[in-house]
């Protein structure tokens, strides 16, 4: 299981400040009455962009680990929401997704950089469509319309603040909820 760790550092600075050991979590968020066992459960690691480490905890009763996941890092997908809505970006403006995909990847083959450039746009699509949903943010579910209307380049990002109510059922990068859709297609 993954939750949202709030921090205003970057990847860099995160890594720099080993911000992982601060990483705390109050209480169980499978029982908040208490009473399962839970503690802290060590870290794993991130390996891309840059290896850093995400601090984990563990609930005896309901057998799960929690990873604190930070503002910058995807949810299920690795890499940053920021790479991620640059590849989205790239790919708004290129002729084609296949353009823009090799552009994004050129050292694998055509078919998997498509590949991974259609599960970005495809859980950023998500993602914009169910805030908007929930969210009276007054704008059309796209980058631009959400860039124009929060006042931000960062908009992937600034989500994660202003739905965080909303962060345990919106679908992956921003959200810890389920996929929407096949993991691989």
């Amino acid at each position: 299981m993954q939750v949202h760790y709030s921090t205003k550092l970057s990847l860099q600075d995160y890594i720099a400040q080993e911000a992982w050991k601060q990483a705390h979590l109050d209480h169980c968020p499978l029982h908040p009455e208490g009473g399962c066992g839970f503690a802290r459960h060590g870290t794993y690691a991130r390996k891309f962009p840059e290896y850093c480490l995400i601090a984990r905890y563990y609930c005896p009763k309901g057998h799960t680990t929690i990873g604190l996941i930070p503002d910058f890092f995807c949810s299920r997908l690795p890499g940053t929401l920021d790479e991620v809505e640059q590849a989205v970006n790239v790919a708004q403006e290129s002729a084609s997704q296949e353009e823009a995909a090799e552009k994004l990847r050129p050292e694998i083959t055509p078919a998997s950089a498509l590949r991974w450039l259609r599960r970005r746009i495809r859980y950023v699509k998500d993602t914009l469509i169910t805030v908007a949903g929930l969210i009276p943010v007054g704008c059309t579910p796209t980058l631009e319309s959400f860039r124009h209307s929060f006042s931000t380049e960062r908009v992937l990002v600034k989500l994660r603040e202003v739905a965080l109510v909303f962060l345990p059922v919106l679908p992956p990068v921003v959200g810890f909820g389920p996929r929407f859709t096949a993991r691989y297609s």
